[in-house]
């Protein structure tokens, strides 16, 4: 007995439709949605892929999503990150060793040792923290990256403010008969560093004991691929983190730029004002770049800012 149809039948892929005429054998042949199967033919509906799979182009079959994150084997850009963090700090090491094998000439006991040596070692760990950002992300690297990048910037940049108030307090104490002479020396400025990290590092623990970043998957922003990614935990401490960071620059920047045109003998000032102007330049671009986009390409937006703006601090250093 060939069945009484009106139009061919719906072949995989496609589910049947009813038309409005009166004949049930009359119905169109509709594709499945994205995300869909019909692997029979004449199918009523279309089956829903399971959450880790995606139909194929035919949507005759649910194949599985592939994930994706910045991996140094398939990804350029991981592999570009790698190198430079790597060549940036060797050169940081670099000038460390130099000022550790000169701690004891004149120019580099007039260069705040202390506070220099602090400098390098805290530029040199953010260069090096890259790496917790590159590769496939687990929950003890989504917990370490953030809060050791923002307690390493954070020291960082304190030691920025210790050189500029330093160099504030030098010029005041310059004059004869000076209030500002008792301030002078390293322990103001070994005081400023230690005040305005530990500060960062508070907010730090606050965050990894409340609510932790940890890992997830990201099944729904991009269709045929699943997202490995670090969920920050609270949003709230991870901006507690980059805005105090931006306070400790911008008081940096405003300082170092009201004493930039002292004498030559305190021409750091113009240094920092450089140093912490890229820094500052970097973060504000990076924050709308940050929250348009997602997934690996977000991270490489922060790893970015990360070499850009520990190379600008470099240069805060007058050598």
């Amino acid at each position: 007995i060939p069945k009484a149809r009106c139009n061919e039948p719906c072949l995989p892929g496609s589910r049947k439709v009813p038309t409005d005429g009166i004949h049930v054998c009359c119905y169109h042949c509709v594709p499945c949605s994205d995300g869909e199967i019909a692997n029979e033919t004449d199918s009523d509906i279309c089956q829903k892929c399971p959450v880790d799979t995606w139909a194929d182009e035919r949507k005759i079959i649910c194949i599985p999503k592939t994930y994706d994150y910045l991996s140094y084997e398939t990804n350029i850009i991981a592999l570009a990150f790698y190198f430079i963090s790597i060549l940036c700090s060797v050169e940081t090491l670099s000038i460390l060793t130099l000022f550790i094998i000169f701690r004891d000439t004149p120019i580099v006991k007039a260069n705040n040792r202390t506070v220099s040596f602090i400098l390098l070692t805290s530029i040199l760990l953010s260069f090096l923290c890259v790496f917790l950002f590159l590769g496939h992300p687990v929950d003890i690297t989504c917990m370490l990256r953030q809060s050791l990048f923002g307690v390493f910037f954070s020291i960082a940049v304190s030691s920025v403010l210790a050189k500029t108030i330093t160099v504030c307090i030098a010029f005041k104490a310059s004059k004869p008969g000076s209030y500002w002479r008792k301030w002078v020396g390293e322990k103001t400025s070994n005081s400023v560093v230690i005040i305005c990290s530990s500060v960062q590092v508070v907010i730090c623990v606050i965050w990894l004991s409340v609510s932790p970043p940890y890992q997830e998957y990201d099944m729904h922003s991009y269709p045929r691929k699943i997202i490995i990614q670090c969920n920050e935990g609270s949003v709230i401490s991870f901006y507690s983190v980059l805005g105090y960071m931006g306070f400790l620059s911008a008081v940096s920047f405003v300082l170092a730029f009201m004493v930039r045109t002292l004498p030559d003998s305190f021409n750091e000032a113009k240094y920092i004002t450089f140093s912490m102007l890229v820094f500052c330049s970097v973060w504000i671009a990076m924050i709308p770049a940050y929250l348009s986009t997602r997934g690996k390409y977000m991270v490489a937006v922060e790893v970015f800012a990360i070499l850009t703006s520990s190379t600008g601090l470099l240069g805060s250093l007058d050598v």
